[in-house]
């Protein structure tokens, strides 16, 4: 960490929250990282297909399912965040260089992905208005997307991209339990 004494009490708490060993079981190994970043892909679909179904669609039931969706989608973001030791949350004055290098190129990364996405998206939306299909509702649909993808795929780049802590090489099985 950066240099401690300069830190307001903001940082400093929110490096403590961050940097929490209590839950370093969910996200101790590659394994279960990705589990979890899969997790969190998958809440994050639904709660935008459940999000589009009651804008688009007008089906007020979806409504519920976000509400059902919201608390293990946050439970998975804390689990991420943690994993990553709050990368992408935290101050740059909170972080050393390393740090700081390691979120450059997690951003880096996941603006190529985003780039080959949008380049997907374009292509897609494209085909369909000169098939003649009505292109507005997609058009949103995938803007959507695009925007919800762009928001949250530096998190999960950064959760397939942390590494194991030093010295953990051998795990009991039944720990995670």
């Amino acid at each position: 960490m950066a240099q401690k004494q300069q830190l307001s009490a903001y940082d400093q708490s929110m490096y403590d929250l961050m940097n929490r060993s209590e839950g370093a079981a969910l996200h101790r190994t590659a394994a279960r990282r990705r589990a979890v970043v899969a997790a969190h892909a998958a809440l994050t679909a639904a709660f935008v297909a459940a999000w589009l179904g009651t804008v688009v669609g007008e089906l007020a039931w979806t409504g519920w399912v976000m509400l059902a969706l919201l608390l293990p989608w946050c439970v998975a973001t804390g689990i991420l965040n943690a994993a990553t030791r709050g990368l992408l949350e935290l101050r740059p004055r909170v972080l050393d260089e390393r740090q700081r290098a390691e979120r450059d190129r997690v951003r880096a990364t996941a603006h190529r992905i985003m780039a080959w996405v949008l380049l997907g998206a374009v292509v897609v939306t494209g085909v369909a208005g000169f098939a003649g299909l009505t292109a507005k509702a997609l058009v949103f649909q995938v803007a959507v997307c695009a925007l919800v993808l762009h928001w949250l795929l530096p998190l999960w780049v950064a959760g397939l991209a942390a590494r194991d802590e030093p010295g953990l090489d051998e795990l009991d099985a039944d720990e995670f339990a």
